[in-house]
């Protein structure tokens, strides 16, 4: 184990004198266990396979009658689950948590819950006070995974915000907020008051009902947002529908008014930007001027994004332009600009923007890796990468190995409660999971080789 890691720092590790590009040619699979590396190869090749992603759900449900709860979670626990999966309980949870540091991977924890749009069923205040008390325990868990925890402020998770408020309110800020010369009743610095004080908000175009759930929601963020910044937890705020993200992102300023402060020690709450959006560059450029304006640290979470499909049905349905780019390339090439646009922020502010890499596309993190070392920001510093647990390991190890901050967002939960998330994940991203190709084929070498006796890798 330790000759593989000294040979892939080696091989791959940014050198003082020269620029050296890592190689993700599978190398770190060495670090896998033959039966580990046969169960991704497996549920990789599943998932790339449309049909069963089209009707998960229902194919869930007619196993559990046809096997049996107990026959069909246990061929769930030991595939889809156990390859995207952290376990149920805490010490499950640290298990994965220890072995991933072991390979020099963080953990990005993920509650798997949420709210569909729409949803009759998940009303009232219980649910989200409920939705509550788990983020409190992720920020807990996120905190206490490993008995040593790294520097304060390297422990970082997920917040949906749709979990704690609901999105019919958030579609009515989302509309306000885009009329033109919206007043400042909705102002961040407004809303980081109200949720400071704990005084009710009346905003006016708001019924009786819309305001209370209004405050009780910036109450509950508040209170996710102060917990985490007492256990050193930085939040990740994840970007949903278009319809819901200017209400998502007034809400995420709000609270970067009250915790991104220079004193408290850099971003505490990132927001996500989705790079397939056309705006996304402008958005990114103008937040991070306003932040820089107003003294503020700046934390944000670079995605291609996840829900293609939805959005441009949603904008054929509504007779409106597509808020989409037209392929993959020129979302390429977007998500290319705002990376190379984040990372100047970064080598000229320091400590007070950080970033994430969220992406499994090879080029986009050897640009990434390249441009770091040319404006000098350092491996383990402000700039960290992101991959989903059980995907893109080839990439995630390299960069590991070779001093790298990578983070793997690990959903955990009970089978219940994460089956229906994976899938609708496994639905929202069905372009990189159909693209895993080039990481089935690694595994497929590995594999071979090991087979083989451990001789040459097995040529494509």
């Amino acid at each position: 184990m330790l000759r593989t890691c000294r040979v892939l720092c080696s091989q791959a590790g940014p050198s003082p004198g020269c620029w050296q590009p890592l190689s993700f040619d599978g190398e770190a699979f060495h670090l896998k266990s033959t039966g580990e590396l046969t169960r991704a190869l497996l549920v990789l090749r599943l998932c790339a396979w449309p049909p069963l992603v089209t009707h998960g759900l229902a194919l869930q449900a007619w196993s559990q009658r046809l096997l049996g709860s107990r026959l069909s979670g246990a061929l769930l626990r030991a595939s889809i689950y156990g390859q995207f999966v952290a376990g149920e309980t805490a010490e499950e949870v640290k298990g994965c948590v220890q072995q991933l540091w072991t390979l020099g991977l963080r953990p990005l924890l993920a509650v798997p819950t949420e709210e569909e749009p729409d949803s009759a069923t998940k009303t009232g205040e219980a649910w989200y006070e409920g939705n509550l008390s788990a983020m409190l325990r992720c920020v807990d868990l996120s905190r206490g995974l490993l008995e040593t925890p790294g520097p304060a402020g390297n422990n970082l998770m997920q917040l949906k915000v749709t979990a704690l408020t609901s999105t019919r309110l958030c579609k009515e800020l989302t509309l306000w907020v885009r009329r033109p010369g919206a007043s400042l009743e909705l102002s961040p610095e407004r809303l980081a008051e109200a949720m400071d004080s704990g005084q009710n908000l009346q905003v006016s175009y708001l019924n009786a009902e819309q305001n209370r759930h209004l405050q009780a929601s910036l109450s509950r963020l508040h209170r996710v947002a102060q917990h985490a910044r007492t256990q050193h937890v930085r939040l990740l705020v994840d970007a949903e529908y278009i319809s819901l993200n200017p209400a998502l992102s007034l809400l995420v300023a709000a609270l970067a008014t009250r915790w991104n402060n220079p004193g408290e020690g850099g971003p505490w709450v990132w927001n996500t930007y989705q790079a397939y959006l056309k705006d996304t560059h402008e958005r990114l450029e103008r937040d991070a001027e306003a932040a820089h304006k107003a003294g503020l640290a700046f934390g944000v979470k670079l995605v291609r994004g996840a829900y293609l499909d939805k959005e441009r049905a949603v904008a054929r349905l509504q007779g409106t332009e597509d808020p989409t780019q037209p392929d993959y390339e020129a979302t390429s090439q977007s998500y290319s600009r705002c990376l190379e646009l984040m990372l100047n922020h970064v080598s000229h502010r320091g400590p007070m923007c950080h970033l994430m890499v969220a992406s499994h596309n090879e080029k986009s993190v050897r640009q990434a890796t390249k441009r770091m070392w040319e404006l000098g920001i350092p491996p383990d510093g402000p700039v960290c990468f992101g991959q989903l647990l059980g995907m893109c390991d080839h990439v995630s190890l390299a960069l590991g190995q070779a001093g790298y901050a990578v983070y793997k967002s690990i959903p955990y939960g009970s089978l219940e409660e994460v089956i229906p998330y994976l899938i609708r994940r496994a639905q929202e991203n069905r372009t990189v999971l159909q693209g895993a190709r080039r990481e089935q084929e690694l595994l497929s070498q590995e594999l071979w080789r090991r087979l083989l006796g451990g001789g040459l890798r097995v040529p494509h």
